[in-house]
């Protein structure tokens, strides 16, 4: 590429990089922009190396339990059972084809995961700021910056105003470099290329515009692509355990089996290669190697619900810890509210103007209270209208009928009120043009602008927190102003001031002396930002779900007050300031937190003392957050979210959770889905572990027994086969159970197996072992030959853990319904599958030939069918008896 990084672009002038590049200050037109797309390439470092389909496929057969299914096969094999070495081999097929195929769907689904949170970054298109893709920036586009993006590409800047960058990606240096246009010598090193912004690197402070000079693999660094965040791999300490689990069950039943064995044919005089392979056979049919794959499936569903929901995962773990989710900490701005700014009141020392309209659309009555002059009122307003739209970096616009704001969205709010007023945006900003001017920053928390008037005189426009324009201000009457203030502020309006100063003639320069006092106090103007209806609704049901709602808001606290008690966040909500934080100690924090509902006036490292002190209380804390500075409470909490619209790359970046839309309701949808995902994994567990639990019992029974086996080593890995991928699969697919958000969050310690789950497991074995003894017994009085007492042991098995499916679908209520008995699609053909597979295994006679099974009559099947039902009648009326001894606190919930 011919933009390669090596060039000195920091030695050249301005005008020289544009003219080197072809470039404007205004941007390319979109066909220019797209032809240079297509010379140059995406603006991306290469994806993550991908495993050829044929080593992925063979990786599925890394496993303790693979080699000790593979061994058996061996073994089978060297003792002439074909047949039992062949579906041994099956099984692992079985296991390895759902392996790669759930790999493959993994893949598909983080590379969409990718696309979804790509970052944007503002360009000039033709003059206009318009949100880009970062893959599609080209060099000599023109970008503009601000305090909290990522720099989308390696940029020789154009023009720099109080601009800080965090270059210790690249540089190693911890404190933020200072930036600025100045031409600095070739030689210089990296770090003291002060007029370059570096791919990567991080907006600490200040605003800049940027000439793109090189994209993708050409920036400094496309070299360390390790750098670069991806979503995390398919693993979570809950897969983890489960695989800590599996190798430790293996290696019991690895001492088991011998020991089996070895009772077998010294106790009960089995020959040796008969007993071998039948406790082959068993060992095989009890091992749950499916386990994790199924687990891993069910997280995957999780995680593309989650995003049908506008939640993206971005770390796995997140999908366990949502489920225990026990407070949400919520910024205000846009989550909790519409995010679309209206301007409701005009105030000056004079006059009062009540603003009508909603939203960005430039139409509503601007009407004066206590006078019939509305025009002479809206007059005398004029000056804070006009300095509301100059000091102002917003431009709304229109699409399909509705108004869009480019830029903030108070400025957004005052360009519509100015427009309601009866100016146009575009006449005023060309008559009094802007020549330099002071970014807002949370630091100083006002913005100020330097501009020529139509007569040549130099004006700055002020606007920001009151606070901050009373201390500018000469002598204010703040009686006056700090009572209207807090009727605003009661009324849930934000608050701005706005002052104007006139300065010499010929000023080009504005700093912060120039605005330090003699500031003329012009008035002030109060925003509404409405609560979101969904949000509403959504505090509500995490109230009923046990689960606390916090608002952290930069706001004053009678404003945060009032918008909490509009979304119910308690019945009499508390609040606290930033300054009265500041005065606690961690421990009296600690004890204030749970009954406080609103922090108001807080600063990024309140919020990280905020989650802290709720961790310590064992608080489970999901915490959203937008700016760069967000990033240390975000990876502090144990879901850290980040706003998908608004979210700065960096704090998307410390996030587990991005919401695509800024939507507190969807913070909820995830939790909904948490908890869904964590039931389904324990419904996978519980069902899978009695199953195969069942078929142990009653060979290890015969054995001890001295009986005849009621299965053969073929038929035991029958069942385990056309079970394997079926039915304990369907369990992933289902939807949340009712009341799901009626339950209060589960301890994050709290074991995947409860007590409950516990007596299930061992309850399940035994009715399923005793179903299957009873109707081998029955065959057998009845005069049948063993080969049909063994089939209808078999699809005794079968049929038993269908109806136990049914019954374990609902954990928390009973399963004897008529939502119950229909199912899920995934469900009902799972089941479809195994019937058609046990009615070819018991009526096909190639299939009776393999497995030795035998055609069964009518009425056998229906003694077969009755004794499922009677099973999950009888594990009903158990779930019934126990939800009201109350001996497990879960079903009580």
């Amino acid at each position: 590429m011919d933009h390669a990084s090596g060039k000195p672009w920091h030695s050249e002038s301005e005008e020289r990089v544009l003219a080197m590049l072809d470039a404007s200050r205004t941007g390319f037109t979109p066909e220019e922009a797209a032809q240079r797309l297509a010379r140059y390439g995406p603006n991306a470092l290469p994806g993550a190396t991908r495993h050829h389909p044929v080593l992925r496929f063979l990786k599925q057969f890394r496993s303790a339990l693979i080699y000790f299914l593979l061994a058996g096969a061996a073994a089978a094999m060297l003792l002439g059972h074909g047949i039992d070495a062949a579906v041994i081999l099956v099984v692992v097929l079985v296991n390895a084809i759902v392996g790669f195929a759930q790999e493959g769907k993994a893949e598909q689904a983080l590379d969409a995961i990718r696309d979804m949170i790509a970052p944007h970054a503002v360009a000039l298109r033709d003059g206009v700021r318009t949100q880009v893709a970062v893959r599609d920036l080209v060099p000599g586009d023109i970008v503009l910056l601000e305090a909290g993006d990522r720099v989308p590409a390696d940029l020789r800047l154009l023009r720099a105003r109080g601009l800080l960058i965090d270059e210790a990606a690249l540089t190693g240096e911890s404190v933020a470099s200072e930036k600025n246009e100045a031409v600095v010598p070739a030689e210089a090193s990296l770090g003291d290329r002060s007029n370059m912004a570096f791919s990567g690197t991080l907006v600490a402070a200040g605003q800049a515009t940027g000439l793109v000079v090189a994209t993708g693999t050409a920036t400094e660094i496309g070299r360390i692509s390790r750098l670069l965040q991806s979503v995390e791999m398919l693993t979570t300490p809950l897969l983890r355990q489960i695989e800590r689990f599996a190798r430790r069950f293996t290696a019991i039943v690895l001492i088991g089996s011998v020991a089996l064995f070895a009772f077998a044919v010294l106790a009960r005089g089995f020959v040796w290669d008969e007993a071998l392979i039948a406790v082959v056979a068993l060992a095989v049919g009890v091992i749950p190697e499916g386990l994790p794959a199924v687990i891993t499936i069910t997280l995957a569903i999780g995680v593309r619900r989650m995003a049908s929901r506008n939640a993206v995962i971005r770390k796995l773990p997140a999908v366990e810890t949502l489920g225990a989710t026990s407070v949400i900490c919520s910024d205000k701005t846009g989550t909790l509210t519409r995010n679309e700014m209206t301007a409701r009141q005009v105030v000056t020392t004079a006059h009062r103007l009540m603003v009508g309209g909603s939203g960005y659309r430039p139409e509503g009555e601007i009407i004066a209270e206590g006078t019939d002059d509305d025009a002479e009122a809206l007059a005398a307003a004029m000056p804070v209208l006009r300095c509301g739209l100059l000091c102002n970096d917003a431009h709304l616009r229109e699409s399909a009928g509705q108004w869009h704001v480019d830029g903030d969205p108070m400025e957004g709010a005052l360009v519509a009120l100015a427009m309601k007023a009866k100016l146009d945006p575009a006449d005023v900003r060309a008559e009094w043009p802007r020549i330099d001017e002071i970014p807002f920053d949370a630091a100083h928390r006002f913005m100020a602008s330097l501009h020529r008037s139509p007569t040549g005189e130099a004006f700055a426009f002020v606007k920001g927190a009151p606070e901050a324009l009373f201390g500018m201000a000469a002598a204010p009457d703040l009686d006056f102003w700090n009572a209207r203030i807090a009727e605003a502020a009661g009324e849930g309006e934000r608050v701005l001031a706005f002052g104007m100063k006139r300065l010499p003639a010929g000023t080009e320069h504005l700093g912060f002396a120039d605005v330090a006092g003699g500031v003329e106090l012009l008035g002030i103007i109060g925003f509404i930002d409405p609560p979101r209806p969904e949000a509403t609704a959504a505090i509500a049901e995490c109230r009923s779900a046990g689960i606390e709602v916090k608002m952290i808001t930069g706001d004053h606290v009678t404003t945060a007050l009032a918008i909490a008690r509009q979304l119910g966040l308690a019945d009499d909500p508390q609040a606290i300031t930033g300054a009265e934080l500041d005065g606690l100690s961690d421990a009296e924090l600690a004890v204030l937190v749970r009954r406080v509902s609103v922090f108001a006036r807080t600063s990024p490292e309140h919020k990280l003392r905020i989650v802290r002190a709720l961790q310590a209380d064992g608080a489970i804390v999901a915490m959203t957050g937008d700016g760069v500075n967000d990033a240390p409470s975000l990876k502090q909490a144990d879901v850290g979210t980040a706003m998908g619209r608004k979210g700065t790359e960096a704090a998307k970046e410390a996030a587990e959770m991005v919401l695509l839309d800024d939507n507190f309701a969807s913070i909820v949808s995830a939790v909904h889905e948490g908890r869904t995902v964590y039931d389904n994994i324990r419904k996978v567990t519980s069902w899978t572990i009695p199953t195969n639990g069942g078929e142990t019992l009653v060979v290890v029974l015969a054995i001890f027994a001295g009986f005849a086996l009621p299965m053969t080593a073929t038929q035991i890995l029958w069942v385990n086969l056309i079970l394997e991928g079926t039915l304990g699969l369907a369990l992933a697919f289902e939807p949340s159970e009712p009341g799901v958000m009626r339950r209060r969050p589960r301890r994050p310690d709290a074991p995947l197996l409860s007590s409950f789950l516990l007596w299930r497991v061992v309850l399940v074995s035994v009715l399923l072992a005793g179903a299957a003894l009873g109707v081998f017994f029955y065959a057998l009085d009845a005069g049948r030959d063993i080969a049909t007492a063994r089939t209808m042991v078999v699809n005794m098995l079968v049929v038993g853990e269908i109806f136990y499916l049914f019954n374990v679908r609902y954990l928390h209520k009973g399963s004897i319904s008529w939502r119950g008995a229909l199912g899920t699609p995934a469900v009902l053909a799972a089941i479809g599958v195994v019937v058609a597979g046990q009615l070819a295994f018991t009526y096909a006679p190639f299939m009776n030939e393999i497995f030795a099974s035998r055609p069964l009559s009518l009425a056998d099947g229906a003694l077969i069918v009755g004794i499922g039902i009677a099973l999950m009648v009888l594990l009903e009326g158990e779930k019934l008896l126990m939800r009201r001894i109350g001996w497990f606190e879960e079903l009580s919930e």
